[in-house]
């Protein structure tokens, strides 16, 4: 009889202790319960699907480049002709002319000395000459332009390979490790919880890794860089940041309410303290993607600024930059629509009545703030005002919030809750005149 104990890392769980009636089944128990890592098999996994990702990518780049190489095979087979017909003419003409060369071998040999010296004068004439127009191109604003060019190009492959490492680390230690959280017997967190949280993170990634690697690709074939047919792939992608986007508010308002949970506070805790998240929060990562479109702006921009106007990639660079600034456009009103209707919400759950006059999307909000009500005196005796009855002796002070169609105002009880006025608490703006009187008295 053989025994082996199973004992396990976390607490409440009892040791296991089993035995085989023979030795070479117990080691053969043993060794499979080492083996057995669930986790270990998981990050193969997603380590060998990184890989066929990237293989996958280089087969295509391999793919573009043997066609490449191709023409030029096919070019330069052209031009092998070409060379051959050029050096069949060049023999042809110095057989024409050969029967003049036995006089040049009866030359004297002063006219020869001469003639070298002047063939080393013509080289380095040559030299000298070419090294000052290579000296003048470098000193030009053209060649100072494409130096700049050249280093905004280098700066946003930095700038795309920090971004992707942010993704990657938005992934695999938070969406991941959540999304097998939620499947757990007690989940700390809902699918659908982290489907709003993160969204197409997922999506977001892949897509900027294939940017990235087309990136370095061009930057392979330096000093040729040809970026245009980059962003053309990129940009019919873009819209999963509209989506993104819009939700981004949300998401953060759902990750504030998961946190509540302790269980998954301290779950994220665990999370945010790996290595790899260098003391960023889960929020620090989810506002990486809202700054990469004006990113890309600025960066075609800045290109822009130093290609020529005759340049092959301008036009292509200019309207990349213009869907760009489209589609930011967008992202910025949906996002200002969906803020004033979360402020217009707030407002209204903090009104103890409630309003529906808040829930019309249209009602755009201007601004709050706490005004004093003034009592209205006629003839030495108190009018009732539409704003409320005052005592002469008191003034009272409201809260007042004012939106694009109405005016609202409200008192604040001891418990600090708030309530509208029983009596011209909503006023409509449309019937509503403002009057300044000059006269002060």
């Amino acid at each position: 009889q053989h025994y082996f104990t199973v004992l396990f890392g976390h607490e409440g769980q009892k040791p296991l202790e089993l035995r085989c009636e023979d030795e070479v089944d117990g080691d053969e128990w043993v060794e499979a319960i080492h083996q057995a890592s669930y986790s270990d098999i998981l990050i193969e996994r997603e380590v060998l699907m990184q890989k066929y990702i990237h293989l996958v990518q280089i087969v295509e780049t391999e793919k573009i480049a043997a066609n490449q190489l191709r023409h030029q095979l096919e070019d330069q087979d052209t031009e092998i002709e070409r060379l051959k017909s050029e050096i069949i003419a060049l023999n042809k003409t110095k057989e024409r002319m050969r029967p003049y060369q036995g006089n040049q071998e009866d030359e004297d040999p002063d006219i020869k000395k001469i003639k070298k010296v002047q063939s080393f004068m013509r080289g380095w004439l040559c030299r000298r000459k070419w090294k000052t127009i290579v000296q003048d191109y470098i000193c030009s604003p053209h060649a100072e332009s494409m130096r700049k060019r050249n280093q905004i190009v280098f700066n946003m492959v930095e700038a795309e390979s920090e971004y992707v490492h942010q993704l990657y680390v938005l992934v695999n230690c938070f969406l991941r490790p959540l999304r097998m959280a939620a499947s757990s017997k007690k989940p700390p967190i809902s699918h659908d919880d982290v489907s709003s949280i993160f969204l197409n993170s997922e999506t977001i990634m892949f897509l900027h890794e294939i940017f990235h690697q087309g990136l370095k690709a061009r930057i392979a074939n330096w000093p040729t860089l040809i970026l245009a047919d980059l962003f053309d792939i990129l940009l019919p992608m873009l819209n999963i940041y509209q989506e993104f986007v819009r939700n981004h508010q949300y998401s953060l308002q759902v990750l504030a309410n998961c946190k509540q949970n302790r269980d998954f506070d301290k779950l994220l805790k665990q999370y945010e303290a790996n290595p790899a998240c260098e003391g960023r929060m889960l929020e620090t990562f989810l506002t990486y993607p809202m700054f990469q479109i004006p990113r890309y702006i600025i960066t075609l921009h800045e290109l822009l600024a130093h290609t020529p106007h005759e340049h092959v990639e301008r036009k292509s660079l200019e309207f990349a930059k213009s869907k760009l600034e489209e589609l930011s456009r967008v992202m910025h009103d949906e996002v200002s629509d969906t803020e004033n209707i979360r402020k217009n919400l707030a407002i209204e759950r903090t009104i103890v009545e409630g309003c529906d006059i808040l829930l019309d999307t249209s009602q755009t909000f201007i601004r709050q703030g706490s005004l004093i009500q003034v009592p209205s005196v006629e003839r030495g005796k108190l009018s009732k005002v539409r704003l409320g009855s005052l005592s002469l002796k008191k003034e009272g002070e409201r809260q007042c919030f004012l939106f694009t169609k109405h005016f609202l105002i409200c008192t604040r009880s001891s418990g600090g809750k708030l309530h509208l006025l029983k009596t011209g608490g909503v006023l409509s703006l449309i019937e509503c005149t403002l009057i300044e009187e000059a006269d002060a008295s």
